[in-house]
């Protein structure tokens, strides 16, 4: 049994003395995973870094057992990245959640396209976040737990949308939330469209995907967030309240 793909490295695991584990993502095989023989050595050690893209070949004996991967690398994700802490933790995050998410060898070619097309634009900085959000929905679109942010839940209005519910991942509007609106989730405006974002709304956008992430993906397999993405939103979480404090000293 063998096949050989363009895949995206999510995950390299030291195993004994110099191999590794790989987890990769393909078009059509989905989640993969198998062993790299030399995986750890200096000369392997930078192609199977998490954020790569590399030339795979899995081969095996049978289909159900672990194989065994080659490859060669053909775009360096990685190391664009590797100096800019938030591009690197954008990185993490996105490989953390596919590798965690997503069933092995089940394809889910759109959520493919969307880290295939993600990957190369982090080095461009904190407006990538926007993509990273976006990323996260489609995720949990493909896995069937989409969001839907077409109409209000409560009035069937379009416009105005404000917040989604918690529950039902339907959007609400701010006359429809009323005195529920503190229990509802901010829904960012870069959701609705092509609008401005700031480092509020980024986190108000992993904060929504978080949340649905957690229960809806994770939660029903009883495990936490991967802690790369607690990590990304800890972080963005953290500019943002320093950015208000800072608007704050400016007008007094």
């Amino acid at each position: 049994m063998e096949w050989e793909a363009p895949a995206i490295v999510l995950e390299t695991r030291p195993y004994g003395e110099g191999d590794a584990v790989v987890t990769v993502m393909t078009e059509q095989h989905g989640l993969h995973r198998g062993l790299v023989r030399g995986g750890t050595s200096r000369s392997q050690t930078a192609t199977w870094l998490a954020g790569n893209m590399v030339q795979v070949r899995w081969a095996a004996r049978l289909s159900d057992q672990l194989g065994g991967f080659t490859g060669e690398l053909i775009h360096a994700g990685a190391a664009p990245v590797l100096d800019d802490p938030l591009c690197l933790a954008m990185l993490s995050s996105c490989c953390a959640v596919a590798d965690d998410a997503l069933p092995e060898r089940e394809p889910h070619p759109r959520i493919f396209a969307g880290l295939l097309s993600l990957i190369p634009r982090l080095p461009l900085g904190a407006d990538e976040l926007t993509e990273v959000v976006r990323w996260e929905v489609l995720l949990l679109a493909d896995l069937g737990y989409g969001l839907d942010l077409s109409s209000c839940a409560v009035t069937g209005t379009r416009d105005g949308l404000r917040y989604v519910s918690p529950r039902t991942g339907r959007a609400v509007t701010e006359a429809g939330a009323g005195i529920w609106a503190d229990r509802l989730l901010p829904l960012p405006a870069f959701l609705l469209g092509d609008a401005a974002a700031d480092l509020a709304a980024w986190r108000d956008g992993l904060r929504l995907t978080g949340h649905f992430l957690f229960r809806d993906v994770f939660g029903h397999r009883h495990r936490p967030l991967p802690y790369a993405r607690r990590r990304l939103y800890d972080r963005v979480a953290a500019m943002a309240d320093s950015e208000a404090k800072d608007d704050r000293t400016d007008d007094a």
